[in-house]
């Protein structure tokens, strides 16, 4: 009777059904990942914006706290988490944590619009039975979950771009005058242009998708409607970009040109990668032998006119990124639901016809059920990730404590910067990190002798060396007293061992008893 009950839902709404699993596993992933997922997604956004709330800058973007010039940041998405953080201040909902259940869900919610326009397009553009198969991978693709409830602008983005184009293709049927068809059409044009801007806002590099969809209009001799989105395009931008950099630095679009100069003066200083990289990517996220279907799908529809308000803008965005040095896996998220779509489709249209999968159905059957086996093994586990937990719950832990002022941060087995997420202690603290840079230096006279800036806790990141940098540290500090350990999550642990970059290890916290005599328990 259920299994009965659940076919025909999927025969008369199958979208229904689709969004019902995707809200499912979006909430679990409001309750249970926790954490962060990459620094951008946390200290680009979150860091920023409460460290505004409470009347301080976190990142020294903003003239009066040490910027002298823009830093080359959008500030309109870090814009809505003030005001939204703000808010929630104002209700007196001021736990770091209960905050960020409120934002996940919020992003949860949001990511359904990628589900519900990807299923949508694929109908238009083909058939209900690649919708079906679109909307499941946008709703359950292993990953997507995860990333949905993530402040990562890369997936944040997806929305506009999905909403924009979903318009674009939809056909305008009406009895109505010519004149009023018209001035539909132009309202379409203008509302694309709009959404393509703020996507433009939320993560600058969507500029080369709309030029693809620019270049296409063109091509189809469309010159009225293309000056109309580009237009609306430019208003959304100076509305969202131009007005705000003119109220923070006294003219328009100065975030837009930092960020052009540093990107093009930086651009090999940060991951380089072959060319290659992303296909790579692509074929590996998306799970072979499914992930080389989608693949020559994915191509496959570009010979065809039809398909190429969306091909066009997807292949350019690949194009730039592979030729660019600086390659971070997640730069190509926010076109890889229109991949999806077209893959799907080119991949259905082609077995339609193939004489060679006709007679080897059991073996295209096959392959799908590999690929949802190892899928839905894979979901509820990075589902539930609870990412980055060790450096959280130090910091929730610490929160417990009044007035620190200062913490000595022991990182001296790696070189380089490790950033601490000072928003879950609720304490914009100041402190010092030693690293494998730093490490021979002794530490200074002032953190011994200036009673605002001693340690009054010593965080010690990974076990490897530990007694002997605790016993370098004990020698400055000989009231130092254990505190605790906070073990990293399951995929932390993992991600670690698969690649020791992955700063992901336990951490150790020690007190110092000469500040703080006693231990404070909850």
């Amino acid at each position: 009777m259920i299994r009965q009950k659940i076919q025909r839902v999927w025969d008369e709404n199958p979208l229904g059904l689709i969004l019902g699993l995707a809200i499912l596993f979006r909430l679990i992933a409001v309750i249970f990942s926790k954490g962060y997922g990459m620094l951008d997604d946390h200290f680009l956004v979150i860091e920023a914006a409460q460290s505004w709330v409470d009347g301080y800058d976190y990142n020294r973007w903003l003239p009066g706290s040490g910027s002298t010039s823009p830093q080359g940041h959008s500030f309109f998405y870090v814009g809505i988490h003030y005001i939204l953080l703000l808010l929630l201040e104002k209700i007196h909902l001021t736990d770091p944590q209960a905050k960020m259940y409120v934002i996940r869900l919020i992003h949860a919610a949001f990511s359904l619009l990628i589900v519900s326009y990807g299923y949508k397009i694929t109908e238009k553009l083909a058939d209900k039975h690649s919708a079906r198969q679109v909307g499941l991978l946008l709703a359950l693709l292993w990953f997507m979950p995860f990333m949905s409830v993530r402040n990562m602008v890369e997936v944040v983005c997806m929305p506009f771009l999905l909403w924009g184009t979903f318009l674009l293709i939809e056909e305008r049927k009406t009895k109505t005058e010519k004149v009023d068809l018209l001035r539909k059409t132009w309202l379409k044009y203008f509302w694309v242009g709009i959404l393509f801007g703020i996507a433009f806002s939320i993560r600058y590099q969507t500029l080369i998708f709309t030029g693809g969809v620019g270049l296409v209009l063109l091509f189809n001799r469309k010159f009225i409607e293309t000056f109309i989105l580009g237009a609306a395009y430019l208003l959304a931008i100076f509305l969202t970009q131009g007005i705000i950099d003119m109220f923070i630095w006294g003219y328009p679009f100065a975030e837009l040109i930092a960020y052009i100069q540093h990107n093009i003066t930086y651009r090999t200083d940060y991951i380089i990668a072959p060319w290659y990289n992303y296909i790579l990517l692509i074929l590996g996220i998306l799970i072979p032998p499914v992930s080389f279907f989608l693949f020559f799908g994915f191509f496959r529809t570009g010979i065809l006119k039809k398909y190429l308000i969306i091909f066009l803008p997807t292949l350019l965005f690949l194009v730039f990124h592979s030729y660019y040095p600086n390659k971070q896996e997640r730069f190509i998220l926010p076109v890889l639901p229109f991949f999806i779509i077209l893959g799907i489709i080119g991949w259905n249209s082609f077995i339609s016809t193939s004489g060679f999968w006709k007679k080897r159905k059991k073996l295209l059957t096959g392959c799908w059920i590999f690929f949802w086996a190892l899928n839905l093994t894979l979901l509820p586990v990075i589902t539930t990730t609870y990412s980055k937990r060790a450096k959280v719950e130090s910091m929730t832990y610490l929160s417990r404590y009044d007035d620190i002022r200062f913490i000595l941060f022991e990182n001296s087995n790696k070189y380089g910067q490790m950033l601490l997420p000072r928003y879950y202690l609720d304490e914009w603290i100041r402190y010092t990190e030693i690293t494998r840079d730093n490490y021979k230096e002794p530490i200074g006279e002032n953190l011994m002798n200036d009673p605002n800036i001693i340690p009054r806790f010593f965080v010690f990141v990974e076990e490897e060396n530990l007694d002997e940098r605790i016993q370098n540290i004990e020698s400055y500090f000989p009231d130092m007293i254990f505190e605790t350990k906070i073990e990293p999550g399951f995929m932390d642990k993992l991600l670690h061992w698969l690649n020791p970059v992955n700063a992901n290890e336990a951490i150790t916290i020690y007190r110092n008893a000469a500040m703080i005599p006693e231990k404070k328990h909850e």
